[in-house]
């Protein structure tokens, strides 16, 4: 089949192309480069040994999306385009509902106009706010956001949600991440985060690649075993083959379902810490720090759904994480080349 991947040039986007790629499938990738890189797809190209349609462009812009539709036939599309930093959420919320809402309307309705109407959505657990249920299911209420992103990504569900409401042929799978970490074993691709990083994983990269000097861990008295946040760390790789599942239930089913793509494991940041240092024999210089405003003690998956309706669970150890994170890292350490360098 032929598949649309909206954001595909970024980190989970890329990832996913060679799933979809090494499962025999077909893809377009449409992306602004916003916050990613052409040499990802050069390199997506490099690994699979298959060439990629690959269009640069606004998924805000409508008539964009329908001329790259008019040349491209697809069977479904995977919708990972937006903004998607927490704090910079909190601090320009105006840009993150208008393009983060703007792109999934005008994409559904692109779609629509040429009668595709199956959809992968990029969700996050965020959606779930700051629920004291742990691990988290997909029937918990929701509606408790704690920042603008959040609330992006609930809203689009809402829309989507609506949108099969009002046309019951669309085919919707919304799929709430909890932490991708990681990079595909080659370390040909991995996460490029562009300014200060927003999640763990790539502040402890950077650590030990010498780009900074120490690791700050933020809070140590949450009510957690250790003292630090929990979360749910999964190998993007994992991911990257749960949108494949994905799509592949979402071509021979219509309605809406909601699936967790985590492993179910909670760690904490000082595990993640010693993990890492285990799997690459590698000390961090750390310390600990104050607590960010906004973060929550612990958050972990109940992937039974997926793993029951989709037939898919996550396969990578934390070692594996920490491996092929660092792996990406050590051969790429500015990341991906820039256009100026």
């Amino acid at each position: 089949m032929r598949f649309l991947l909206t954001g595909g040039a970024g980190y989970i986007g890329s990832h996913t192309c060679v799933s979809l790629l090494n499962a025999g499938h077909d893809i377009v990738v449409i992306d602004n480069l916003s916050n990613s890189s052409p040499v990802a797809i050069e390199r997506v190209e490099e690994i699979t040994g298959k060439k990629i349609a690959f269009y640069v462009g606004d998924c805000c812009d409508e008539d964009f999306l329908n001329e790259v539709l008019d040349n491209e036939q697809v069977d479904a599309a995977v919708h990972f385009a937006g903004l998607k930093a927490v704090g910079e959420s909190v601090s320009i919320p105006l840009r993150y509902y208008k393009n983060n809402i703007d792109s999934t309307i005008a994409l559904c309705n692109a779609l629509a106009a040429h009668n595709v109407k199956r959809i992968v959505f990029s969700s996050s657990a965020t959606v779930y706010g700051n629920s004291e249920i742990v691990p988290m299911r997909e029937d918990l209420p929701l509606g408790v956001c704690t920042n603008p992103y959040g609330w992006t990504k609930w809203m689009n569900e809402q829309i989507l949600r609506d949108l099969h409401v009002s046309d019951p042929e669309w085919s919707v799978v919304l799929l709430r991440y909890f932490n991708p970490v990681g990079a595909h074993e080659s370390g040909k691709i991995g996460e490029d985060p562009s300014g200060i990083p927003n999640n763990l994983m790539p502040f402890i990269c950077q650590t030990a690649a010498g780009i900074r000097k120490e690791l700050s861990i933020f809070g140590n008295d949450y009510d957690t075993p250790d003292g630090t946040c929990v979360r749910d760390y999964i190998h993007v790789m994992d991911l990257a083959d749960g949108h494949l599942k994905a799509l592949e239930y979402a071509t021979v089913h219509q309605g809406v379902e909601t699936f967790n793509l985590g492993t179910g494991e909670g760690y904490s940041v000082y595990q993640m810490v010693a993990a890492f240092e285990r799997a690459n024999h590698l000390t961090l210089p750390h310390r600990d720090a104050p607590r960010r405003p906004g973060d929550i003690a612990q958050s972990y998956a109940d992937p039974a759904k997926a793993n029951r309706i989709l037939g898919w669970k996550a396969t990578h150890t934390l070692d594996d994480m920490c491996r092929d994170a660092w792996n990406w890292q050590s051969h790429n350490p500015t990341g991906y080349p820039k256009e100026d360098a």
